[in-house]
């Protein structure tokens, strides 16, 4: 979703740096957005300060895009899932933000903080990730609220399913436990959507970029959901 939004937003005429743990694919999604490239670490402080310096003094746009997933159960959850759950999602953000709000403030800017619906409709095995989510967006309304005055808007996408490595992992762990393939796991999750797909995440950075642009321009403490429909149905009933 990162690499979808950076490339899109260059088409859009923006100069992108990106930042993250990505390795040689981080390396990519710059050379494929014409951006530049910070590695590091967004829960270590040093690191963030370097990304918001690459900036050059100039900065309009942030998206939090960072996120982990680990599978957990409330009983078992470890210590250790739910600190670096909470470091990595919330944590991380808004140690971004929080740098990068003197560069935000000159002319006003637009944060986005990519969520997810898990804030919303949490499961057994992902306690942690969907409370960290949920601290997110929270986070996200008290920055658009304290910060409004300054001409900087805040705001929170959740997506729900799209097609990503996080996904795929989330899917093989299922088939490990029903026997059945990835691709199986995937066609059954798309009965319970709407639209009976899951999102690509082109999709998702379409949405990224339609609440940073100027088109969302009284839009702020929000938080667009972007599920195909997943939330619809409040049963099941016959088709």
């Amino acid at each position: 979703m990162g690499r979808a939004t950076a490339e899109l937003f260059s088409r859009q005429g923006a100069e992108i740096v990106l930042f993250g743990l990505g390795g040689e694919a981080l390396d990519d999604a710059a050379k494929a957005s014409g951006g530049r490239a910070v590695h590091g670490d967004i829960t270590e402080k040093a690191d963030v300060n370097r990304a918001i310096d690459a900036c050059d003094g100039q900065l309009d746009i942030v998206v939090n895009a960072a996120g982990l997933m680990i599978l957990d159960e409330p009983e078992t959850l470890t210590d250790e899932t739910w600190e670096k759950s909470f470091a990595v999602n919330v944590t991380g953000s808004m140690m971004v933000c929080r740098a990068a709000l003197p560069l935000l403030k000159k002319k006003g800017g637009a944060v986005v903080n990519i969520a997810s619906v898990g804030a919303f409709n949490a499961s057994a095995q992902n306690a942690a990730y969907s409370a960290s989510k949920a601290a997110l967006v929270s986070y996200t309304r008290s920055l658009a609220y304290a910060h409004g005055p300054d001409g900087i808007r805040a705001n929170a996408l959740a997506p729900g399913w799209v097609r990503t490595p996080m996904s795929e992992e989330e899917m093989e762990a299922a088939a490990a436990l029903s026997g059945a393939t990835p691709e199986q796991e995937f066609a059954a999750l798309t009965g319970r959507i709407a639209l009976r797909r899951i999102a690509d995440p082109a999709e998702i950075a379409s949405c990224c970029l339609f609440l940073a642009s100027d088109e969302a321009s009284f839009v702020t403490g929000a938080v667009l959901v972007a599920d195909g429909g997943g939330r619809a149905p409040t049963h099941n009933r016959a088709v």
